[in-house]
């Protein structure tokens, strides 16, 4: 599976229709969006981990993203992925090559702004129980159906950011991101989401546009 962006930002687009969701889970979601977009940019470094207790698979890794508006560029688990709102480039570093797709080209195509402003009319949302006073958790079920059956989303009560978002997939897999570190209005340029083949010596591009 392609190492998606943390929900909490990084990562998908539903094309459903509205359906009866949880008052209170729209109203933190709302807050969230708000405040995620006035950031001019947004810097984090998150553990990441995939889970599946039936294969007795239980991996663990460490990444970080960098986002401003629709660009963004995350690195983790061997890969590195540059959006510049446009392209999406995905260079794979155990085999120097690159894939290049044209975002408006992919079904799943995710920018951080999407997921925000998404929510409302493609999950059903409400509160579920959390152990972490301080962290409420909202899941999010797609209304047409995906490869995953849900998403869980973690926010810090007090200042309305992500903590944590967990996929289930419906080949039993769980994919968790948890917010290590989250810097705002880190400085940015627009050399930061596109990939560059010059720094990347004997690269293979597959351009899949």
């Amino acid at each position: 599976m392609r190492i998606t962006l943390m929900g909490m930002l990084l990562l998908f687009t539903f094309i459903g229709n509205c359906q009866t969701k949880d008052a209170k889970a729209i109203a933190i979601l709302e807050e969230v969006s708000a405040k995620t977009k006035s950031y001019k940019s947004i810097k984090v470094e998150f553990a990441y981990t995939m889970v599946n207790t039936k294969a007795k698979i239980n991996e663990e890794k460490s990444g970080s993203l960098l986002i401003s508006g629709d660009k963004y560029k995350m690195n983790a688990a061997g890969q590195t992925v540059f959006c510049d709102g446009k392209t999406i480039w995905t260079y794979l570093k155990e085999s120097n090559e690159v894939q290049v797709n044209s975002l408006d080209n992919k079904d799943d195509a995710l920018t951080p702004s999407k997921l925000l402003t998404s929510y409302n009319s493609n999950y059903k949302s409400k509160i579920i129980k959390s152990n972490d006073p301080a962290v409420e958790l909202i899941e999010l079920v797609p209304n047409v159906s995906k490869n995953f059956s849900k998403a869980i989303l973690g926010v810090d009560k007090l200042k309305k950011q992500i903590k944590s978002f967990s996929i289930f997939d419906k080949s039993g897999n769980v994919f968790t991101y948890k917010i290590k570190t989250f810097i705002t209005n880190a400085p940015v340029s627009t050399a930061d989401f596109s990939f560059d083949e010059k720094k990347f010596p004997g690269v293979e591009v597959i351009d899949m546009r």
